[in-house]
Parts: structure tokens; sequence; C-alpha cells
């Protein structure tokens, strides 16, 4: 039938994009995820790192480009259809849009091994897509000419080394689900088509998504008309909500930031009496807060210009599953730790000091060695990522690595002074 066939053609036809299918750069990180699960055992070196796992999936087939089309009799054969723009879509992990760093290429990696889907895991977005179909119409109809995919959503968690008490009173350090986790969107391989309101689809599929756009019975689908474009008012209405959807999810990022960017001040920070350095084991280096402002918390070694930089506290401090959150306060410039707003999004974006405040971006988790051990790994509650240097070497800055560093240089010991 040649109704039939038109939708099989559609359904075979996909356009290549700069970003690759995870068949081809999210295999790797899907097979080394496989190795990390919960409950497996892990060592101090790990304990800056972190991996993801995947908590809930849902595909949902998406236009992104639509137009409606009309074939008379003679003017069947090649048409070349500029198409108008439906919806946009992103490629995201958490607050990153970009995956820029190896945490959100493990965890679109992880998506498309568990659904059996090619999706994209690296940043790529529809919007960008030429909206030209070129598509051969073999019979006189009402067209809906598309390109549309498969929208791949749902939520992630993390999994951080951190000790463990088991049944027999002793102390292990395992893999463990952290408080971290987040949302996902990707997308699979573009498809384009073209569907008639008669044609039969599969249900649930991109083809009846379009054929659902096209207004079947509507004196524009059954009354004569001119070769050509043909308006829609369901994919219309469908743009309609789309694009308000959009405005509102843009909408409410710009508020969050806006949050992030100016925290509510604190009356007063309920610290522990006790003072610590952030020793990188074994060496000399530490953390040493910057002494000015447009600074970072760099490596250095203690000595008598130090004027307690270097001497941190743990304020307002919570523990949750073995796991604590804790301010990072200065002794040395009175400030707390934090990732500054306006680059938190970015992979190894440095830490600093502020004004303390009611801002996640203050907040730390911290995922401890067995007891008698001091060493610790760092994690910002904002961003989920972890804390760690590229070299050790003095004045190096401290960074966030949305997995960590797979050297071991996010382990850190926190010595009493």
């Amino acid at each position: 039938m040649l109704a039939a066939t038109v939708s099989s053609a559609a359904a075979l036809t996909t356009m290549g994009l700069a970003a690759q299918p995870a068949a081809a750069q999210g295999a790797t990180p899907a097979a080394d995820a496989s190795a990390v699960q919960a409950g497996q055992s892990c060592t101090a070196a790990d304990l800056g790192k972190r991996h993801p796992f995947i908590k809930s999936t849902e595909v949902a087939p998406t236009i992104t480009h639509f137009k409606g089309w009309y074939v008379t009799e003679g003017t069947t054969g090649s048409h070349s259809v500029s198409t108008n723009t439906q919806t946009s879509i992103s490629v995201s992990v958490g607050l990153n849009g970009n995956i820029q760093g190896s945490f959100g290429t493990e965890a679109l990696g992880m998506v498309g091994a568990s659904l059996g889907l090619n999706v994209q895991v690296n940043y790529s977005s529809t919007s960008s897509v030429s909206d030209t179909v070129n598509w051969n119409f073999f019979q006189p109809g009402y067209y809906g000419v598309y390109k549309g995919t498969k929208k791949v959503t749902g939520t992630y968690g993390s999994l951080n080394c951190n000790r463990i008490q088991q049944g027999d009173g002793s102390w292990a350090l395992k893999w463990a689900e952290g408080p971290d986790s987040g949302s996902y969107t990707t997308y699979t391989a573009l498809e384009e088509g073209a569907v008639r309101c008669e044609d039969k689809v599969p249900a649930n599929s991109i083809m009846a998504k379009a054929q659902g756009l096209l207004d079947c019975g509507s004196p524009a689908a059954t009354a004569k008309h001119p070769a050509g474009p043909v308006p829609s008012a369901k994919a219309d209405q469908a743009k309609h909500d789309a694009d308000n959807a959009a405005t509102a999810a843009k909408a409410a990022q710009s508020m969050k930031a806006t949050q992030a960017a100016r925290p509510a001040p604190r009356a007063a920070l309920n610290c522990q009496p006790g003072a610590y350095k952030i020793d990188v084991p074994g060496k000399p280096l530490n953390w040493s807060a910057p002494a000015l402002a447009n600074d970072g918390v760099r490596l250095r070694e203690s000595n008598w210009t130090s004027a307690h930089l270097d001497n941190w506290r743990l304020c307002n401090v919570t523990e949750r599953n073995g796991v604590i959150e804790a301010s990072l306060w200065n002794w040395g410039n009175g400030g707390c730790a934090i990732i500054p707003a306006n680059i938190a999004n970015q992979e190894q974006a440095y830490l600093t000091t502020a004004t303390c405040g009611e801002d996640d971006l203050q907040r730390f988790y911290i995922y401890r060695d067995v007891p008698s051990s001091s060493k610790i790994g760092l994690q910002n509650k904002f961003t989920g990522s972890m804390l760690g240097h590229d070299r050790y070497a003095d004045g190096e800055l401290i960074r966030q690595y949305s997995s960590g560093r797979q050297d071991g240089a996010g382990t850190y010991t926190l010595t009493g002074v």
C-alpha cells in the first residue's frame, strides 16, 4: 500500500547532527559506569569522585519542525518544503547545558544503554537544524511534512564513596547513594518525512505525533486546495503551548540564578569550636582562602604570613545517612567558601569566599574515610560537582569537577589545628 510505503520511508530517513549518538560516544561511559554500583568497595582515593546512576526515564515523540502541505494532481513528485520550528530541544544534565564534564557524558551514555537508543551525549539543540525537508510525494493529498525526534527525559542520582558501618560494627568504604540528584534531557537522531491523515501509522510514534498536528476533517484537508502550504490550527496551538512552556522554564531558571547570585545574609553561623586545615594528604600544601576579593582558594603552604587564611571551621553542620553537610567559614577573611554564581554551571569553576549567606552554593557535602583516618572528599550542594585541583603546585586554584579528579586529587585531609 502506498500509505504504508510513505510511512516506512519517513521512519527510515534520519538526519546526522554535529553531536554523535551514544552508540559512538556513549558506549564507553556506559560500560565504565556498569563497574560502579552501590555497595561495592571503594578506596580513599575515590572520596573526591562521583558516578551517576539513572533513577527514571521517559521517552516521548516530539515534532521539532512542521508544515501542512497540499499536493494536487499534477504536482506529485519531489518538493522542497520549508517547515516552521515547532519546538526546540537542548541536551542538558543538571545545571550544565554544555555537557562540559565527564559526569554528564557518563549519565547520558547510561541512559542510551538502558533504553537501547542512540541518544545525544554532547550538547546540541534542534533549533540549530535546517528546517527544509526534501520529499518525494507519490500521491495527491493533505500532508504533514515534519522533522521529529524522541525526547528522552528523566532523573539521575549520584554514587559517592563514603564510610559505611557494617553489621559487625566495623567500617568500610563503599559506593553509596549520595544526596545529590538532578534531571536530564536529551534526544535521538532526527527523523524527517511526510504523513497524511489517512495513513496508518504506529501509535506513539513520531509519525503519529506529526499526524496529530494535521487538521484532519477540516476544510483545509478535504476541500480542493492549491498545491503548497496549508495552515494548521492544531500545529499553531501546539507551538504556542511549547513556546509558553519554554518561556516559563527560562524565567524559573533566571529567578533561580538571581537568587543564587544574591544570597540572603545570615544573622549568625553556628560553628563547631575546632578549626581545621584542608590538606593534600602527606604533603605540605593546603587550602588557603584569598586575601583579595577577586581571587580564589588556592593551595598554599602554611607559614607566619598565612594570617589564619588556611584555617577553616565547619558551620551549621547537619548529617544525613553518614554524609556531613556544612558551610566552610574561613578564620582569616571571615568569608564562607563558595562557587561564584555567574560561573557555577561551568566545569572547573574555581572556589572562592564571599560574605556568608543562606545559599546552597556555600554548602558542601563531606564524605569521610573510615574512623581513625581524616581523609575526606568535598562536593558542592548546588552544582553537585566535586572539589579538587588540576595539579599539585603552590598557588594552584581549587576547582569543581563534575565527576571529580580521577587521579585522586580530590581527596583531602581534615587536620585539626
